[in-house]
């Protein structure tokens, strides 16, 4: 008797390998936020102005979108090769207790950059050129 295993498609699998590696520098990449994070805290206390403010909260930005990044591929690695083609299969790695580790890192970082882009950054008036 033969059993029919439904295989994946070419893509899933580069996919799925593309994330692992890319898994693999998250630690990385969270520290970094850290440190971003620390240096527009330490900003905003020292109350600077709001252009090195501004930069500071795009920098963190920045490297929450690529811990992030890393985060969700850490995410789609851990739900496996399957998940990448069946939504079945996608939510029932999610229940899974690595999945929702991986899943509650994703939303903290999520929110963490939208309260940033909402409020950590301050809002700055363009110049004007003056018309001769």
């Amino acid at each position: 008797m033969a059993f029919f295993r439904p295989r994946v498609s070419r893509e899933a699998e580069v996919r799925y390998h593309a994330d692992i590696e890319i898994s693999k520098t998250f630690p990385e990449l969270l520290a970094k936020a850290r440190e971003a994070e620390l240096t527009v805290r330490e900003l905003r206390a020292a109350d600077v102005d709001d252009i090195e403010l501004l930069a500071a909260g795009r920098a963190f930005d920045k490297a929450l979108t690529e811990a992030l990044r890393g985060a969700e591929a850490g995410q789609r690695a851990t739900f496996g090769v399957k998940a990448y083609d069946d939504r079945i299969a996608r939510r029932k790695a999610k229940a899974t207790p690595a999945g929702a580790e991986w899943s509650a890192e994703v939303e903290r970082l999520r929110t963490l950059r939208e309260e940033n882009r909402l409020w950590g950054m301050p809002r700055v008036p363009r110049a004007i050129p003056a018309a001769y």
